[in-house]
Formats: structure tokens, C-alpha cells, sequence
């Protein structure tokens, strides 16, 4: 029975040094947080002035989620005539961008894709090359300096907000 008190007041004391720290959390829907620069967000973003419709991209993907179709342009040049990807099956690996000789791939860092029906969850060629989708850094960090800083919480940034510890 020796030392009940002690742990009663180690406890104490910890919620109270919480109660008085900086609020972290946010409030979501109206208050969005910036994901990391080189997130692998749930969507693409195709750029066709660099595609040469080589599909290393379809080949290196291992779900097949991804359906080119190409013609000839004359000589040893493609034309993709079709691009789809099955993004209800895609899990975001990235492989698919990492293996593109041309730089022709992104992936994009929006992580709201939910949908009600899996007829949605296809993105053509149209939905990959919308202006609005921001690409991801990954596999690009080039695109780095373009892309705002993370506000998502890391452990570390927490700790030295609230100690006060410059390591």
C-alpha cells in the first residue's frame, strides 16, 4: 500500500501540465492541414506534352490498374489515344511514377477521394490532366520549394513547443 499517493499525484500533475499547453488540435472540415510535400496523395496527375506512351508505367504496376492505349505517329513516335486508371484498386505505392523515363507522372497530394459508387473511382484522361490537382514532390523533389510546408503535427515540433528544448 506504500506509495498510492505518489502515483495519484504523478498523474495529477501530468494533466495539468496538458491543460495549459498550446491547443494542437483543428477543427477539420472548415480547417484543412497541409500534408507533406512528398505525400502520396489518392490521385495522378498525367502530363501529356511529356508522355511518349512507352507504358513503363502500366507495366510496373502490380494491381494493372493503369490502361494505355497508344498509335503510331509515324516512325517510332506513339500518340496515347486512351489513359485510365482504376483508382479504387490503386494502393499508392508509386511505383508507377518512380519508373517513368520521361518524368510524365505525378502523384498528387489531395486525400479526399472517398466516393459512393466504384464507377467513380476511375480517373481518364481528362481527370489526370486537370490544372487544379497540385502534384506531390514524390519521386520529384524538384517540385519541392513550390509546395507550402507540412502543418501536420510531428512528435518532435510538439515536444519542443511544449518543453521548450532546442536540440
Amino acid at each position: 500500500m506504500e506509495g498510492t499517493g505518489l502515483g495519484i499525484a504523478k498523474g495529477m500533475a501530468l494533466t495539468l501540465k496538458h491543460l495549459f499547453r498550446k491547443k494542437i488540435t483543428t477543427q477539420y472540415p472548415e480547417h484543412k492541414l497541409e500534408v507533406s510535400r512528398r505525400a502520396r496523395g489518392q490521385q495522378f496527375v498525367w502530363r501529356a506534352d511529356l508522355c511518349t506512351g512507352c507504358a513503363t508505367c502500366a507495366k510496373s504496376c502490380p494491381h494493372g490498374i493503369i490502361h494505355i492505349e497508344t498509335s503510331k505517329n509515324g516512325g517510332n513516335k506513339y500518340i496515347v489515344d486512351k489513359i485510365e486508371f482504376d483508382i479504387g484498386r490503386c494502393m499508392f505505392c508509386g511505383l508507377c511514377v518512380e519508373v517513368c523515363p520521361y518524368n510524365a507522372l505525378y502523384m498528387g497530394r489531395a486525400y479526399e477521394q472517398g466516393r459512393y459508387s466504384r464507377r467513380l473511382l476511375w480517373a481518364d484522361r481528362e481527370t489526370l490532366m486537370d490544372p487544379n490537382i497540385q502534384p506531390s514532390a514524390y519521386g520529384h523533389p524538384e517540385l519541392e520549394p513550390q509546395i507550402p510546408e507540412q502543418t501536420l503535427l510531428v512528435y518532435d515540433q510538439i515536444c519542443k513547443e511544449t518543453v521548450g528544448k532546442d536540440d
